[in-house]
Protein backbone atom coordinates (compact mmCIF):
# COMPACT_ATOMS: atom_id res chain seq x y z
CA UNK A 1 0.00 0.00 0.00
CA UNK A 2 2.77 2.42 0.92
CA UNK A 3 4.67 1.80 -2.32
CA UNK A 4 1.61 2.52 -4.45
CA UNK A 5 0.99 5.81 -2.66
CA UNK A 6 4.63 6.84 -3.20
CA UNK A 7 4.48 6.02 -6.90
CA UNK A 8 1.28 8.02 -7.39
CA UNK A 9 2.69 10.99 -5.48
CA UNK A 10 5.85 10.98 -7.59
CA UNK A 11 3.76 11.13 -10.76
CA UNK A 12 1.37 13.88 -9.64
CA UNK A 13 3.56 16.24 -7.59
CA UNK A 14 6.27 18.19 -9.40
CA UNK A 15 9.72 17.98 -7.84
CA UNK A 16 11.37 21.32 -7.12
CA UNK A 17 15.11 21.45 -6.61
CA UNK A 18 15.68 23.47 -3.46
CA UNK A 19 19.09 23.78 -1.78
CA UNK A 20 19.71 21.51 1.18
CA UNK A 21 19.47 23.19 4.58
CA UNK A 22 19.15 22.10 8.18
CA UNK A 23 18.04 23.40 11.56
CA UNK A 24 19.90 26.52 12.63
CA UNK A 25 20.26 27.91 9.11
CA UNK A 26 18.85 31.34 8.29
CA UNK A 27 16.78 31.07 5.12
CA UNK A 28 14.44 33.20 3.06
CA UNK A 29 11.37 31.47 1.60
CA UNK A 30 9.66 33.19 -1.33
CA UNK A 31 6.03 32.25 -1.90
CA UNK A 32 3.06 33.55 -3.88
CA UNK A 33 0.08 35.27 -2.30
CA UNK A 34 -3.16 35.50 -4.21
CA UNK A 35 -5.35 38.50 -3.38
CA UNK A 36 -8.44 38.39 -5.55
CA UNK A 37 -7.10 38.27 -9.09
CA UNK A 38 -3.69 39.69 -8.23
CA UNK A 39 -0.71 37.49 -7.49
CA UNK A 40 2.31 38.84 -5.64
CA UNK A 41 5.45 37.33 -4.17
CA UNK A 42 6.14 37.63 -0.45
CA UNK A 43 9.13 36.42 1.51
CA UNK A 44 9.59 35.07 5.03
CA UNK A 45 13.12 35.28 6.44
CA UNK A 46 14.10 33.55 9.64
CA UNK A 47 15.84 30.64 11.35
CA UNK A 48 14.86 27.05 10.56
CA UNK A 49 13.90 25.45 13.87
CA UNK A 50 12.85 22.05 12.57
CA UNK A 51 12.58 19.87 9.48
CA UNK A 52 9.93 17.17 9.71
CA UNK A 53 8.86 14.29 7.50
CA UNK A 54 10.48 12.70 4.50
CA UNK A 55 10.09 12.67 0.75
CA UNK A 56 7.10 14.62 -0.53
CA UNK A 57 5.63 15.04 2.96
CA UNK A 58 8.61 17.05 4.23
CA UNK A 59 7.88 20.31 6.05
CA UNK A 60 10.10 22.91 7.65
CA UNK A 61 9.39 25.57 10.27
CA UNK A 62 10.88 29.04 10.11
CA UNK A 63 10.93 31.39 13.09
CA UNK A 64 11.51 35.14 12.91
CA UNK A 65 11.20 38.00 15.33
CA UNK A 66 8.68 40.70 14.40
CA UNK A 67 9.47 43.42 16.90
CA UNK A 68 9.35 41.65 20.26
CA UNK A 69 6.99 38.90 19.11
CA UNK A 70 8.21 35.61 17.64
CA UNK A 71 6.42 34.46 14.50
CA UNK A 72 6.64 30.90 13.16
CA UNK A 73 5.47 29.58 9.84
CA UNK A 74 5.37 25.99 8.61
CA UNK A 75 6.07 25.43 4.92
CA UNK A 76 5.46 22.14 3.11
CA UNK A 77 8.38 21.53 0.78
CA UNK A 78 6.08 20.59 -2.10
CA UNK A 79 3.77 23.62 -1.67
CA UNK A 80 2.83 24.79 -5.20
CA UNK A 81 3.13 28.48 -4.29
CA UNK A 82 6.63 28.09 -2.83
CA UNK A 83 8.90 29.60 -5.47
CA UNK A 84 12.41 29.50 -4.08
CA UNK A 85 14.46 29.17 -0.92
CA UNK A 86 17.65 31.14 -0.33
CA UNK A 87 20.17 30.20 2.33
CA UNK A 88 21.49 33.37 3.97
CA UNK A 89 23.60 31.85 6.77
CA UNK A 90 24.63 28.37 7.80
CA UNK A 91 24.24 27.89 11.55
CA UNK A 92 26.00 25.53 13.92
CA UNK A 93 23.60 23.80 16.31
CA UNK A 94 23.76 20.45 18.07
CA UNK A 95 20.12 19.39 17.74
CA UNK A 96 17.92 18.85 14.71
CA UNK A 97 14.93 20.50 16.37
CA UNK A 98 15.86 23.65 18.24
CA UNK A 99 12.69 24.42 20.16
CA UNK A 100 14.82 25.84 22.98
CA UNK A 101 15.46 28.76 20.62
CA UNK A 102 11.96 30.07 21.38
CA UNK A 103 12.88 30.93 24.98
CA UNK A 104 16.17 32.69 24.22
CA UNK A 105 16.41 36.49 24.09
CA UNK A 106 19.14 38.97 23.21
CA UNK A 107 22.70 37.73 22.75
CA UNK A 108 21.76 34.21 23.82
CA UNK A 109 19.52 33.93 20.77
CA UNK A 110 22.51 34.18 18.43
CA UNK A 111 23.52 31.06 16.54
CA UNK A 112 27.17 30.52 15.65
CA UNK A 113 27.71 30.92 11.94
CA UNK A 114 29.52 28.47 9.68
CA UNK A 115 31.23 29.75 6.55
CA UNK A 116 29.28 29.12 3.32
Amino acid sequence: MNATIKSIQEQLVENKNFPSFKAGDTVTAYYEIREGEKIRTQFFKGVVIQIKGEGLNKTFTIRKMSGTIGVERIFPLNMPTLQKIEINKKGKVRKSRIFYFRKLRGKKAKIKELQL
